[in-house]
């Protein structure tokens, strides 16, 4: 069993307005699934990634109106990297970000950015290898459109203590800088190790990972679980989240991971034309509907002013 690199990578915002705004306008995304934390349905949980809303493209947020900001730190992942195709890419949103007020540091096919409310990102030069998963947007071409997960980087103090259970557990293969790679039969993502800095403890909060998902095939995900907890790993059983399903646990090192399947995927209940224009809610909770909707930030169709 192999898994099929990184499934999504979930975060906190305290701000789903200005959430969508640059993650849909500013870095092109789509906006494929417009929900909510199935464990605490009061928060929306947003979706953004290509157009057909691919495991592989997936940067999700649960939003906790006025979060204060939060701290990465030992335990955390502090840095998501998105592949481009070339260095030309990287001129364009070098630019373009910049023009939003954005600070950028660039070094050898890398850029590195945060986002409004302090996430790490980086885009990483990445020609040929897994196919590109690139969203439409009026004001990003084809040719420079962020192409699916590259990996993500954890603060860790004993990055050795996860090195059996990632490798003889989980199938990661040691790769550069440190890291890993989990590799299947058609796509890889990376995971890689930082001494955690100085300045103390991680704090959650907005602009902060909650959790990263590797993306498992829908018959391995039994097998998953067994293999998980015969090495001692505490594992939740399976979850189902309606759209895919989920196993949830740490890693040594204290990143929480999720192992979700690639299937059945987020057109099992939206015409794929019209992903994230509504508020969609899986049919377990579908009878919340009229004290959830009250609740939550209203949010406009990003695409409305540029779809018509």
């Amino acid at each position: 069993m192999r898994f099929e690199g990184i499934h999504h990578v979930t975060c906190i915002t305290g701000d789903a307005a200005g959430n969508v705004d640059f993650y849909t306008r500013v870095l092109g995304l789509r906006l494929v699934k417009k929900t909510v934390n199935q464990d605490d349905p009061t928060v929306y949980h947003l979706f953004y990634a290509d157009e057909d809303g691919s495991p592989g493209a997936d940067i999700t947020f649960f939003e906790y109106p006025g979060a204060r900001r939060g701290r990465a730190g030992a335990g955390m992942v502090h840095v998501i990297a998105l592949r481009v195709g070339s260095e030309e890419a990287l001129d364009f949103w070098e630019a373009r970000l910049r023009a939003e007020g954005r600070s950028t540091r660039r070094s050898d096919g890398r850029l590195r950015f945060d986002d409004p409310e302090g996430l790490g990102l980086e885009l990483v030069v990445v020609a040929g290898g897994d196919a590109p998963l690139m969203a439409r947007n009026p004001e990003v071409p084809a040719e420079v459109a962020l192409q699916g997960f590259d990996g993500v980087r954890a603060f860790s103090e004993a990055p050795e203590a996860s090195r059996r259970l990632l490798e003889e557990t989980l199938g990661f293969m040691p790769g550069g800088e440190g890291g890993w790679e989990a590799r299947g039969a058609v796509r890889g993502g990376r995971y890689a190790y930082d001494p955690p800095p100085a300045s103390g403890a991680g704090i959650p909060g907005a602009g902060t990972v909650h959790h990263v998902a590797w993306s498992s095939n829908m018959e391995d995900h039994d097998a998953w679980l067994a293999r998980l907890r015969g090495a001692g790993a505490h594992a939740s059983g399976i979850i189902d989240r309606f759209w895919f399903r989920s196993i949830y646990f740490r890693e040594p090192s204290g990143v929480l991971f999720e192992i979700a399947t690639l299937g059945p995927g987020f057109a099992i209940d939206e015409d794929i034309d019209h992903l994230g224009e509504a508020l969609i809610l899986p049919p377990a909770f579908e009878h919340l509907r009229a004290q959830i909707e009250p609740v939550l930030t209203p949010l406009p169709d990003p695409r409305a002013s540029w779809m018509a």
